[in-house]
């Protein structure tokens, strides 16, 4: 627990120390356990203290999460001159049961399908340099309930302008639960994080759709997304201005297979594949304003066989490189859903209640950011050593823990580390030369 006790410290004015505690007790055995991470199972693996009643308070004691997170990656992960950008993305976990808080049918993408679940939204923030991201603030989606049909529709505007109305102004768009949850969050981060310069959020397809850039703009960010391989995009009209009516704002319609030379920024060979890389402000229908657009074509020499991916940004100052770079940083995200899910409890966890099932998510995504900064020290010495090798060792500080209080005297301390390397290699990945 003395590896954990430093990293914790900075949390201290922001808890009790009474929930303090129960929080060390509850990451240690979260660090010990092999299995899956319940409240029964973290009791087994606690040290003294750590009793099941112990975690069953920490689980429904209400936490400010997002100054915990905060906190945290302030004070051990952002630098003055770092370059940062947010990212968020949804997560489903399965759930079997129908008491869970927020269960609904949401569709996963591991499954391909839509199943028993709870969805998470997550944001992080993603250090540029360091190619790392840390998750920040996280919320459950609700499943909205079903209502009845209303059984007498709207009626129908007619065809055609109605008479007398002026210039055509483009509606506030109509938001989803899922982006009316992620106003929330934009909103609570930017007054948490307010002295970050961060100024961009990527977001993967499913937001690339003007509801989704409209909200991140009301926040005061910049959205990087995709759009879809067809998306109807339009360069800027450059004729003249006719003599009379409007002037013309739509010019030619992109057209994927035959893209301007005259916007190719850059080009390189990958793996048998020509890359292509383009960049054009142009116009799309849905949204009012110019769009900074870049196209990435790979082209297969062998057989010819041609595909494209359309990224665009509402920052009409960034690269294509700068979008192509961040873009690519989103999946870092990922990781971090994988090693929650993996490693941490995030898809064991039994809670059914609404503060027990925020505390126990909040724990996984605790554990991710708090893992990272434990094998800091490690990988300066051996870059592969991985999550499975950090809980293999304070497995073994465990099991050589209870091995010695049943032992009449204490052993050498160089026998007790010998025993200890030893232990450490059974549940490791990569096992260590050992130093006899």
């Amino acid at each position: 627990m003395s590896d954990i006790i430093p990293l914790l410290a900075s949390l201290t004015p922001h808890l009790s120390s009474t929930t303090m505690r129960q929080l060390r007790h509850v990451i240690d055995a979260l660090l010990c356990i092999p299995n899956q991470a319940t409240m029964l199972g973290l009791s087994r693996w606690a040290e003294k203290g750590g009793s099941y009643r112990t975690i069953h308070r920490l689980y429904h004691t209400p936490l400010n999460w997002l100054l915990l997170h905060w906190t945290l990656i302030k004070i051990h992960v952002l630098k003055p001159t770092g370059c940062y950008v947010l990212a968020g993305d949804e997560v489903v976990v399965s759930k079997a049961g129908k008491k869970t808080h927020g269960v609904g049918r949401f569709y996963s993408g591991l499954a391909q399908r839509v199943i028993p679940s709870v969805s998470l939204l997550a944001l992080a923030v993603i250090d540029v340099q360091q190619r790392r991201s840390y998750p920040l603030h996280i919320q459950q989606l609700v499943p909205a309930p079903s209502h009845a049909k209303n059984s007498d529709p709207p009626a129908k505007r007619p065809r055609g302008r109605p008479k007398g109305s002026q210039n055509y102004v483009k509606p506030d768009p109509v938001l989803s639960p899922v982006l009316h949850l992620l106003a929330g969050m934009l909103g609570t981060l930017h007054s948490q994080i307010a002295h970050l310069a961060v100024n961009h959020i990527v977001l993967d397809g499913k937001f690339g759709n003007y509801p989704a850039t409209w909200t991140v703009r009301q926040a005061g960010l910049h959205s990087i997304s995709k759009l879809r391989h067809d998306a109807a995009v339009y360069v800027p009209d450059a004729g003249a201005k006719p003599a009379r009516g409007p002037t013309p704002r739509y010019g030619d319609k992109l057209n994927y297979a035959q893209l301007p030379a005259a916007h190719l920024v850059a080009t390189h060979i990958e793996d048998d594949e020509r890359v292509e890389t383009y960049q054009i402000q142009a116009y799309h229908k849905d949204y009012p304003d110019l769009l900074n657009v870049v196209v990435i074509v790979k082209t297969q020499l062998g057989t010819g066989k041609r595909g494209h991916v359309v990224l665009f940004s509402t920052d009409l100052d960034l690269t294509a490189d700068q979008i192509v770079d961040y873009y690519s940083l989103r999946f870092q995200i990922e990781f971090n859903f994988r090693d929650a899910k993996q490693y941490w409890g995030l898809e064991d966890f039994m809670n059914v209640a609404q503060t027990a099932v925020t505390n126990a998510v909040n724990l996984a995504f605790l554990m991710v950011n708090l893992s990272h900064l434990m094998l800091k020290p490690y990988r300066d010495h051996d870059p592969t050593f991985s999550v499975l090798d950090l809980k293999a060792l304070f497995r073994a500080r465990r099991y050589l823990s209870e091995t010695i209080k049943l032992l009449p005297q204490m052993p050498p301390p160089d026998l007790i580390s010998r025993i200890w390397q030893r232990l450490a290699r059974l549940g490791g990945i990569r096992a260590r030369p050992l130093h006899d």
